[in-house]
């Protein structure tokens, strides 16, 4: 029988090494005499250095920390504080109240836009108006009051956490 030409054909051409093992092959190579020639160039210690006594003594002394015995001596007695109860929330002295300035705007539309994005975070909002010096009218967008700090502080961070700066104002609760 006769053999079919595609077995000639790979019988007769030379296997081929592609051309990144011939360039990965002269980079290790290249690599490992460099290594050799800095390898060679390093004298062996030979157990004594050639620098002086003083020198040696500063390599062999270890470092020292001061750190712990200067604190020991400096420091100050302080006296005792009362210790805040924490259980009961602070209430707010009912001869003051606090708000929350959220934002002012001249137009009411803006106002109240802010007061129902608010009043759907769960905020009691709320629009007052204000006469400033040049006879302008400003709406101020409120939230409170409030009869104690934690519920202040807890909507404090509702407006914060919804990037909403608020000015803490102290107010008798006649207005």
């Amino acid at each position: 029988m006769a053999r079919s030409p595609s077995n000639t054909r790979k019988n007769h051409e030379p296997s081929r090494v592609p051309a990144w093992v011939w360039l990965f092959t002269g980079a290790v190579l290249g690599a490992f005499i460099m290594f050799l020639t800095r390898l060679s160039e390093i004298q062996p210690d030979q157990g004594k250095s050639n620098s002086s006594p003083k020198e040696s003594a500063k390599e062999s002394q270890k470092p020292r920390f001061d750190f712990y015995s200067l604190l020991k001596e400096t420091e100050v007695p302080t006296p005792k504080a009362a210790k805040p109860k924490t259980s009961q929330p602070q209430k707010i002295s009912p001869k003051q109240e606090f708000l929350l300035q959220v934002a002012s705007f001249q137009s009411m539309k803006d106002a109240d836009q802010l007061r129902a994005e608010l009043i759907l975070l769960n905020l009691d909002a709320y629009t007052e108006r204000a006469k400033i010096r040049n006879g302008e009218t400003w709406h101020r967008v409120i939230v409170g009051p409030f009869t104690s700090k934690s519920k202040l502080s807890k909507a404090r961070s509702i407006l914060l956490s919804n990037r909403h700066e608020a000015l803490v104002l102290k107010r008798s609760p006649q207005g």
